[in-house]
């Protein structure tokens, strides 16, 4: 029989520690806990060009917190935005592959200083929604002010900008909905190298930000032969058990990595109302519900990681 692309799955090498896998937190929240300003249409996709010293410094403090995988600074970023703010195509291009570089670079220098009992960490090329580079919130809403052919044109684009640096895989994250979804798998057909996990963002314990099902959304995405995990992030806390449980259906490792149950303001372009959920307490509850990938995200910086990634580990 010939061999599937799953048989080239890099979440395979943490298969002897149960296959648990700690992901990290919200980068944009750790930027902002080393001092960046990211009140900005670029969000801290901006500091891939401005300061990629602090990008560097963001993954570090994740590896150091128990992190496993670094996603990078890629979610926002896009050719259109860049050139928006007076960039080139070319170093916009250059942007995206380097925030893969970045990741890897940090990776490999942290790694460097030995870690008994730890696996190599990852490299995640973040590969966010369309509405995440328009800056408006509407990656929460799952509206599409896009024809379904160019929002693949524009997933494509983006996976060939950040394939080009040869990310361990893709994080499709933040997904509102199925439409979106399908466009981005039509997109990953195109490089049969890449693995990729899909997580949607959802409203409630059912449904997808944009209120269609989540059951349905997983299914269609796991059969994709390039997906190599799904589930959901970007999520307020009380909705990841029943959500993992429905993901765990599949046969892929979940993924779960919630924000801090906050609600986004596109305007002020900030986080209010945040939980008072201690997610790692949370985090026994997500693997009894089939969770295997387990992070945090918008509002996880990485010493709210820390004991995240200790009950992680402790499972």
């Amino acid at each position: 029989m010939a061999p599937t692309l799953h048989d080239e799955d890099p979440l395979r090498r943490f298969d002897a520690s149960g296959g648990f896998v700690v992901l990290d937190g919200g980068l944009s929240t750790q930027l902002e806990a080393l001092g960046a300003d990211l009140r900005d249409a670029l969000w801290s996709a901006r500091l891939l060009m401005d300061d990629p010293a602090r990008v560097a410094e963001a993954h570090r403090a994740f590896f150091e917190a128990g992190a496993d995988v670094a996603i990078t600074a890629s979610y926002q970023a896009s050719v259109e935005g860049f050139v928006a703010k007076g960039s080139t195509p070319g170093r916009a291009a250059a942007a995206l592959a380097g925030s893969v570089e970045i990741a890897r670079g940090a990776r490999d220098a942290w790694w460097a200083g030995g870690h008994a009992g730890r696996q190599l960490p990852l490299v995640a090329a973040s590969v966010g929604p369309y509405g995440a580079t328009l800056g408006d919130g509407s990656e929460y809403t799952g509206a599409l002010a896009i024809a379904p052919s160019a929002l693949e044109v524009f997933h494509h684009d983006r996976i060939r900008m950040l394939m080009v640096a040869r990310p361990d895989l893709l994080a499709i994250e933040t997904i509102p909905s199925l439409a979106e979804a399908t466009a981005v798998l039509r997109a990953l057909a195109a490089f049969p190298d890449a693995r990729a996990w899909v997580s949607f963002t959802c409203r409630d314990g059912t449904s997808l930000a944009d209120g269609s099902s989540f059951a349905a959304a997983v299914e269609v995405v796991a059969a994709d032969p390039h997906v190599v995990a799904v589930g959901v992030n970007c999520t307020a806390p009380p909705a990841i058990a029943q959500l993992v449980a429905t993901a765990a259906r599949t046969a892929l490792p979940v993924v779960a990595y919630p924000n801090h149950g906050g609600i986004w303001d596109a305007v002020a372009k900030a986080w209010g109302g945040a939980s008072e959920a201690d997610l790692a307490q949370l985090v026994p509850s997500w693997i009894d519900a089939g969770a295997r990938l387990i992070g945090g995200c918008c509002g996880i910086d990485a010493e709210a990681l820390r004991p995240i990634a200790r009950a992680v580990r402790a499972a």
